[in-house]
C-alpha cells in the first residue's frame, strides 16, 4: 500500500539540532521518526517535507526557511538514488517509474514571506508547493486557531478564533492559486479557513488536522470544514499527534491507539466521503506515538481502518490516491 504523506518536520529537527544546519544526523538513516530507510520499509511514495519555521522563536524568517530549502537540497542530492524532488505531478509519476521516491517541498509558516508576493514567488522557484499559512502565532497573513488564553497559560485548546485572513492573506492564497501552489489551512483560524473557502476556487488541504467532534481540540475541522473541504475536491490529512487523537491516549495500547486514529478518519470520510480522507502525521513534529512511532510502522493502519469498515480500494485512496488526485489538479 503506496504511502503519500502530505507533513512532516524532519528538515527542521536537522536545522535546529545543529550548528546552522550542520549535523550528524542526515536523511538517509537518523534517530529521528523519518528517514529514507524508514520510508523505503514503509512503502512510501511521496513525503512533503515541510521548512517549519517557529515565527516568534527565530529573528529572520525568510532567512530561515532559505537556509532549511538549503539543508532540503543537500540532503535530496546525498541521497539521489532513493528519492528526489517533485515540482509537478509528472515528476512523482516519474520517479515512480524509476524506483524512486519523491519528496514535495512545503513550508509551514507564511511569515516567511515577509509580507511580500515577490518572495512567495521565489519561494515557488525553489520548488515549494504548498504553505501552512500560520503556526502558533498571529502574523501579516492572518490568525491561527491559538486563543491567547491558550498561549498564555497552555489552556483553553478548545477555543476557536474567528478573526480570520488579512486584505494581504486575501492576495497571497490567490496568487498561490495562480501560480499553482497549494493553500494549507492546519493551524489556521476558523475565520481564515472560511476566508480561504471564499476566496479560491481549487482544492485546498489541511495537511495535519482531525476530527474536532472525535477530540474537540481547535487544531481539528469542525464537520462544517470537513464538509466544505471535502465539497472542494480538497483532503484532511491524519495527524498521529495523541493530543489530537483523543485525551485518554495515553492510556491506551497499540491496537486501541489505532483504533482511535482509524475512528478520526471514519469520522471524516462519513462527513466529508472518502475522498477527503489522506494522511499528514506530522512525524518529528511531535513527540512519538507508541501506535506509529516512526514511518517504518503506518502499514499499521490498514487492518484498524478494515476493522472500521474501509475497503482496500477505499484505504488506498486514503493512503495515497486522494492527494495524488489534488496534486494532479494543481501541481502543472
Amino acid at each position: 500500500m503506496n504511502i503519500v504523506d502530505m507533513h512532516c518536520d524532519t528538515i527542521g529537527r536537522f536545522y535546529f539540532s545543529g550548528e546552522k544546519g550542520e549535523t550528524k544526523e542526515g536523511l538517509l538513516e537518523n534517530s529521528f521518526q523519518v528517514d529514507l530507510k524508514k520510508m523505503k520499509k514503509g512503502e512510501y511514495l511521496l513525503q512533503n517535507f515541510a521548512m517549519f519555521v517557529p515565527f516568534g522563536e527565530v529573528e529572520d524568517p525568510f532567512k530561515t526557511a532559505m537556509e532549511m530549502i538549503d539543508l532540503y537540497y543537500c540532503e535530496l542530492e546525498k541521497n539521489s538514488s532513493l528519492i528526489a524532488p517533485v515540482f509537478s505531478f509528472r515528476d512523482i509519476m516519474k520517479n515512480r517509474e524509476a524506483g524512486k521516491m519523491s519528496a514535495l517541498l512545503t513550508i509551514e509558516e507564511g511569515e516567511t514571506v515577509l509580507g511580500k508576493l515577490s518572495y512567495l514567488r521565489d519561494f515557488y522557484r525553489l520548488g515549494v508547493r504548498m504553505i501552512a499559512l500560520t503556526w502558533n502565532f498571529a502574523n501579516q497573513i492572518g490568525c491561527p486557531n491559538m486563543h491567547p488564553e491558550c498561549e498564555k497559560t497552555g489552556k483553553g485548546i478548545e477555543l476557536r478564533t474567528e478573526k480570520g485572513l488579512t486584505p494581504f492573506g486575501i492576495e497571497m492564497i490567490q496568487e498561490m492559486e495562480r501560480l499553482g501552489m497549494i493553500v494549507d489551512v492546519s493551524h489556521l483560524s476558523d475565520g481564515g479557513f472560511w476566508d480561504v473557502y471564499r476566496h479560491t476556487e481549487k482544492p485546498f488541504v489541511a495537511s495535519h488536522s482531525n476530527a474536532a467532534s472525535v477530540q474537540n481540540v481547535c487544531r481539528n475541522l469542525t464537520d462544517e470544514m470537513i464538509k466544505a473541504l471535502g465539497e472542494r475536491g480538497g483532503v484532511c490529512g491524519l495527524n498521529y499527534c495523541m493530543d489530537f487523537l483523543t485525551w485518554e491516549a495515553k492510556k491506551m495500547d497499540t491496537e486501541q491507539l489505532l483504533g482511535m486514529m482509524a475512528e478520526h478518519v471514519r469520522h471524516t470520510a462519513d462527513i466529508g466521503g472518502v475522498e477527503v480522507c489522506a494522511l499528514g502525521g506530522d512525524m518529528d513534529g511531535i513527540d512519538p506515538n507508541p501506535a506509529i512511532p516512526d514511518v517504518s510502522f503506518v502499514q499499521r493502519l490498514v487492518p484498524a481502518l478494515k476493522k472500521k469498515g474501509f475497503h482496500e480500494s477505499e484505504i488506498e485512496k486514503i493512503f495515497s490516491g486522494n492527494v495524488l488526485r489534488v496534486y494532479q489538479e494543481i501541481l502543472k
